[in-house]
């Protein structure tokens, strides 16, 4: 021990190892690492007592004085994918981000949030004792968004551009200069010695990969980007990739993030492509459930979300049920009085919402008045806020060429233009309530019926022509309570009593989903979850549900026109195959050979683009092999279930993958196979601007900016290496439009070169500065002085207008543009920015699809489906619960994701992710808390603890996310000469993802999806769990 340990910090630490150390008793390896953490010379640095000086002072008089050694600045965290609005500070001296605070102008930090009129000046005040403004204004950062700033400065991050020495995946790495970078993945040629590679350049080619399969469009969609989130630069990702490049491959993670519910979601509004959701209004809402989804720690925004919860209990306004199968923070005995955990079977959740969807149709507690609304007008009439296509006849007919559509005007002797049959001219038709008589949906001035189960003539032949709704009873009564009470394990007298409640607080109760709909039936149970929605007719209403209010467009004027000469339209299939499979030369060839069902591998027509079929697509060459891979700060290996073994034939394999270039910060386990990676910048040294995923009501951008100087190195010319700066010289290099002199023009038509990412970003932000009702303000030299961004001013006047600079600049000193709170809602308490498409009880692209592997019409409304193979082979009919007894399930962590794990702070106080064990299973199997147990299913085992728990449903196996990592630092990799540290700690813990299942129905390997939305599968997956 040292002198200059006190008596305080030697009883500070001595208290640490006697709780840590009795914690270790049953967990030795997982208490030794929180020692490591907790106790270390490093780590206690920032846990002995030795707290930052504060940024700033307020006195009893409201005079502000600031600490000269540090500087503020209102950015956007990247510490997670909520992306909230947070208060940094800076080390002057070092330019190291030390501290992350919540910002007082971001309706997801803040609530209510801040007037954006108000001064950066009053800001601070209003966080500080000064008159209790901060008890009112509390702005906070959560603990991971403060821990993961560690990644700025980690020994594990990349900073110059890297290329593969040896073989993919070897660890050995080569440093290069940009400019090489540059040439060889433009021009290509024996880069690794292993024969000749294609360039970007003589890889884009708009040939037809197959002349006789020309649906399958140009050999440049062979080039596939891959990124993940959102974090607002992915409007330049697409400028370049499929605008300039030309390709049709790129899509996000979502597939195997929280796809299964945002398209199902998608399908209740209308849009699976797009999907389009709401959220609950916790502000306001009397009673809501959540299912799936725990919302005190996971969801997006899960910040904002937690902390309107915890508000919403606390005035005692909000009931809340948790339906899921593990109990999670959302339910414990200090919410008990306003919160509920009713647990659940994995991948029921449809038979949960089907059972209370037939009760509250059979016992008429569904909002008839909203649901007879047949168009918008009627209900605008009727005081309705939304309206459904509840009342709209659908055509029921096997055999029939349109069964599954609606019927239209023109199916019933409305005169309608040829070239407009079945399209938006022509009307959807309902029966007319006070006449009983067949009209054009846009003729109804008031209700229409909403059972109605009749028969037509249609061309000299009987159709049937139920509506929308009776579709829907129809299929919620194909079951019993009972039968579906048995197969969610939710008594009967349970999901009554639910959906009673849930139907007795008028339109202010919601039903949530998220996450937890990723099993094998995932779009069926969100369908169904939102449906409940739907019936009580709680969109756009004050305590029902409402879509987010959207953001400030920065690409479409008014200042500056992004749009260029020479764009591409990118065409053909998508990799991911989401396109109609009837539409292709294969099913062409196979139905005049008398068999058009199967396939030759899932489709997904009312799909988005699926990162989960991109690597089996490679594998198999179906529908076409890849040439090149860009990996955009994505890592699918570690992120999809079950697709490492076959990222491992084709990542691995240059003659599967030719080339692979990776934008990242660091080498997970995806980059780790690249042949090149392009040093990305981290956390707050980047561009960016992004509008929240939902849960806010009003208008917001949050707009993010380089508060410090990046980390990464320079190019010849002294431009920092980016993602952007690469894709800029890329195009350059190729000649590509878009991008260099002329690429931009301004309101008058003059154009503007795009040589650098701020010629980009910064005229982006003057499109969100003058858009909306009134440009903003200007800021002051006070406001500018006050967050740091003055160190900005001289390159924002080097690109902008004096009339354009200091508005800028106003949105950098608030940390975006975000629309007052009051404005959310009108007078009347509709929303007010409503969502005024029909909400779908039947949606027509879903019902009219087929699988194509079985050939089998899809129900346009949810019914309940055994998640299943890709031939219609239910899960449990392969593996049996004799073999199988146990289901494996993923949680959201409270402090780690995919990404976060190398954080220090975090692992000190969770340093990895013991595995929940029912007690009876528990008991059964002779495993007690901190147990070293095998988890096996079908593709492989994983070894971890137990912690044996009465809030884990019996029959499950929970396994918490964002642990297991192989990379990140898990393994060291040599740079040059210079070899990575190793830390043992960043690959504790297990990851489902790794025993995930593939699909042995399959004629070519692939991990098993939903076979609507394509999305992966990481609930219910049998199981099987022993005692090492």
């Amino acid at each position: 021990m040292t002198t200059q340990t006190s008596r305080r910090n030697m009883l500070k630490a001595g208290a640490a190892l006697g709780g840590t150390a009795a914690f270790a008793a049953g967990f030795s390896e997982t208490g030794e690492r929180m020692l490591h953490s907790v106790i270390s010379p490093a780590a206690a640095r920032g846990t002995d007592g030795r707290s930052l000086k504060p940024e700033m002072r307020i006195d009893e008089k409201g005079a502000l004085q600031l600490d000269p050694s540090q500087r503020v600045a209102y950015t956007m965290c990247m510490g997670c994918t909520t992306q909230c609005g947070v208060r940094v500070r800076i080390d002057t001296a070092t330019e190291t981000v030390v501290r992350v605070s919540g910002n007082p102008y971001s309706p997801l930090s803040t609530d209510p949030h801040l007037p954006m009129g108000a001064s950066v000046r009053q800001s601070y005040l209003s966080l500080s004792r000064f008159e209790d403004k901060g008890l009112v204004g509390r702005s906070t950062a959560c603990g991971r968004g403060n821990a993961v700033l560690e990644q700025m400065n980690s020994p594990f991050r990349i900073t110059t551009p890297l290329k593969r020495v040896g073989k993919r995946n070897s660890g050995e790495w080569a440093p290069i200069p940009f400019e090489q970078l540059v040439k060889e993945v433009v021009e290509g040629g024996n880069l690794f010695g292993e024969g000749h590679v294609k360039g970007l350049r003589e890889l884009r080619s708009f040939d037809l990969i197959d002349p006789a399969q020309p649906e399958l469009g140009p050999k440049v969609n062979k080039v596939a980007f891959l990124s993940s989130v959102d974090d607002g630069r992915m409007a330049f990702l697409n400028r370049f990739a499929q605008q300039s490049y030309g390709t049709i491959n790129l899509t996000g993670h979502g597939a195997y993030c929280g796809g299964s519910y945002r398209a199902g979601s998608g399908a209740a509004f209308g849009d699976t492509k797009t999907m389009p959701h709401a959220k609950p209004d916790l502000r306001n809402a009397e009673y809501v459930i959540f299912i799936g989804t725990q919302p005190a720690q996971s969801g997006n925004p899960f910040k904002r979300q937690s902390t309107l919860l915890a508000k919403a209990r606390t005035s005692g306004k909000l009931n809340y049920v948790v339906v899921d199968p593990v109990l999670g923070h959302s339910d414990n005995l200090a919410t008990r009085d306003r919160g509920r955990w009713i647990p659940i079977k994995p991948g029921t959740d449809a038979a949960l919402a089907l059972a209370m969807i037939r009760w509250m149709i059979d016992e008429n507690r569904i909002d008839a008045k909203f649901l007879s609304q047949p168009n918008l007008a009627a209900a605008q009439s009727a005081e309705e806020a939304a309206w459904s296509n509840a009342t709209h006849l659908v055509i029921v007919e096997p055999g029939h060429p349109r069964n599954g559509f609606f019927l239209r005007g023109s199916d019933i002797g409305q005169s309608v233009a040829e070239a407009d049959r079945y399209k938006d001219a022509d009307p959807f038709v309902v029966i007319d309530a006070s006449t009983d008589s067949p009209l054009p949906h846009s003729a109804a001035n008031g209700p229409a019926s909403l059972y109605v189960e009749r028969t037509v003539e249609i061309a000299g032949a009987p159709v049937k022509i139920p509506s929308s709704l009776s579709l829907l009873a129809a299929n919620a009564r194909s079951r019993s309570l009972e039968d579906y009470s048995g197969l969610c394990g939710v008594p009967v007298e349970t999901i009554v009593g639910l959906a009673r409640e849930f139907t007795s607080h008028g339109k202010k109760a919601a039903a949530n989903a998220h996450g937890g709909t990723m099993a094998g039936n995932g779009f069926q149970s969100a369908y169904a979850i939102v449906m409940l929605n739907t019936l009580i007719g709680n969109l756009n209403v004050k305590g029902g549900t409402f879509v987010s209010g959207g953001g400030f467009n920065p690409y479409a004027g008014p200042r500056y026109k992004f749009d260029f000469s020479g764009a591409v339209k990118p065409s053909g299939v998508p990799l991911s195959r989401n396109f109609p499979y009837e539409k292709t030369t294969e099913f062409k060839r196979k139905k005049e050979a008398g068999k058009p069902y199967p396939a030759d591998a899932p489709w997904f027509s009312t799909a988005g683009q699926l990162s989960t079929e991109w690597l089996p697509a490679a594998l198999s060459g179906y529908p076409y092999n890849l040439d090149a891979l860009i990996l955009w700060s994505s890592n699918p290996v570690y992120g999809i279930p079950g697709i490492r073994g076959i990222a491992e034939q084709t990542l691995g394999d240059p003659r599967k993958i030719p080339l692979v270039i990776a934008v990242d910060p660091f080498i997970n386990e995806s980059t780790a196979y690249a042949d090149y990676i392009v040093p990305e910048t981290a956390m707050y040294e980047s561009w960016g601007f992004v509008a929240p995923w939902a849960g806010v009501p009003t208008k917001t951008m949050l707009t993010r900016w380089p508060v410090v100087e990046p980390k990464t190195g320079k190019s010849a010319d002294g431009q920092t290496i980016n993602g952007e700066m690469f894709l800029i010289a890329v195009a350059k290099a190729m000649r590509l439009p878009g991008f260099g002199d002329g690429a931009i023009k301004d309101a008058s038509g003059k154009a503007i070169a795009l040589d650098t990412p701020e010629d980009f970003w910064l005229r982006a932000a003057a499109n969100i500065a003058f858009t909306g009702k009134a440009p903003v303000g200007d800021a002051t030299d006070d406001d500018i002085a006050l967050t740091g961004v003055s160190r900005l001013m001289p390159l924002v006047r080097s690109k902008l207008p004096d009339d354009e600079a200091r508005k800028v600049a106003f949105l950098f000193t608030r940390g975006g543009r975000h629309q007052p709170a009051p404005e959310a809602w009108d007078k009347d308490g509709k929303a007010a920015w409503p969502f005024e498409k029909p909400l779908n009880v039947w949606n027509e692209a879903v019902g009219t699809a087929k699988d194509a592997i079985t050939g089998k019409r899809f129900s346009g409304a949810p019914v309940w489906a055994e998640p299943a193979f890709a031939d219609g082979t239910p899960l449990n009919a392969r593996f049996s619960a004799q073999e199988w007894p146990l289901q494996l399930v993923s949680q959201k962590s409270v402090l780690q994701n995919s990404y976060s794990i190398a954080a220090r702070r975090l692992r000190g106080l969770h340093p990895d992710n013991p595995v929940g064990v029912n007690v009876v299973d528990a008991g059964r199997l002779g495993v007690k808390s901190g147990d070293a147990i095998r988890i096996t299913t079908a593709t492989g085992s994983i070894t971890g603890i137990a912690i044996v728990r009465y809030g884990v449903k019996q029959g499950v196996i929970a396994v918490e996310h964002g642990f297991g990592h192989r990379e990140l630092g898990a393994r060291p990799h040599r740079i040059g000469a210079r070899m990575q540290p190793l830390d043992r700690g960043i690959g504790a813990g297990v990851s489902l993802n790794d025993i995930g299942l593939l699909d042995p129905t399959r004629k070519n390997a692939g991990v098993i999806v939903d076979p609507i939305a394509g999305t992966s599968v990481r609930q219910a997956i049998p199981a099987r769990l022993e005692k090492v």
